[in-house]
């Protein structure tokens, strides 16, 4: 019997996929993918996610805007994203977050949590998890969903924070996702979280096109990579690869309970 993934964080609307989209998404279920959950970053991107996860039955979506593109969220916005969650197979309100890294002004990074706050009242009025994005962010994102994300359920995806943090958000019963840079040779901090994590609160994911895992670095990832992911931490945890599989699609589906 195959070994099932779910790659539970995918950006499939990206052009350097226009080319294969389908023959990529049959690559997956080869690998063994069952479920790929394709994520909204844009207003723009997050109707292509759910358009697409309309044609392709492996396909989920997510919707949100991404710290990058932040601006105060209009009532027109927010409207949508709440029109958007209704769709059986939009399973969160995502990616959402904190980005310090590429954003330096004090007056813009003012508007990302802005904006982060407000679209974790979208998801609370949706009743739906979150989908966060934290890069160089990590002291502000962990106080704002400390103070506005207690009664939230989420991820935070592709996590590179310190495992202090992880710490406190495993207290909160937040997931974190774990990609492609688990596998470099620069992993740092990564392989202490990935070894002291409860089972319970890990997901696997790719973020495609981006972080492709080793053997693949470098190339356009896709998620039937996933499984190098799942091998690592299978690796590291002194487990098999079949029980990373089966936890994390475990957790998938009840992070994430439209999965079916």
């Amino acid at each position: 019997m195959m070994t099932r993934y779910i790659d539970t964080h995918a950006h499939l609307y990206d052009e350097r996929y226009d080319e294969d989209r389908a023959e990529m998404i049959a690559r997956a279920e080869e690998a063994g993918v069952a479920q790929i959950i394709s994520m909204g970053d844009t207003m723009a991107a997050s109707a292509q996610v759910v358009a697409d996860a309309e044609v392709y039955p492996a396909l989920y979506a997510a919707v949100g805007i991404h710290p990058e593109s932040a601006a105060p969220l209009t009532d027109a916005d927010r409207s949508q994203l709440l029109a958007w969650a209704e769709h059986p197979k939009v399973v969160a309100i995502g990616e959402i977050g904190l980005d310090y890294y590429w954003e330096k002004d004090s007056a813009q990074r003012a508007v990302q949590r802005e904006l982060f706050r407000a679209q974790l009242d979208v998801a609370r009025a949706a009743h739906l998890p979150v989908c966060i994005h934290d890069r160089d962010a990590h002291g502000d994102t962990l106080a704002i969903l400390q103070e506005a994300g207690r009664d939230l359920t989420g991820v935070l995806h592709c996590f590179s924070g310190s495992l202090e943090t992880a710490r406190e958000l495993w207290k909160m019963g937040y997931y974190i996702g774990i990609d492609g840079p688990l596998t470099f040779k620069n992993a740092a901090k990564l392989p202490d979280i990935v070894r002291e994590a409860p089972r319970e609160l890990l997901l696997i994911e790719t973020d495609s096109p981006y972080l492709a895992p080793v053997p693949k670095r470098g190339k356009r990832n896709e998620p039937a990579y996933v499984v190098h992911v799942a091998a690592k931490i299978a690796e590291i945890r002194g487990e098999s690869v079949e029980e990373v599989a089966a936890y994390t699609t475990e957790n998938a589906r009840r992070l994430y309970p439209k999965l079916v």
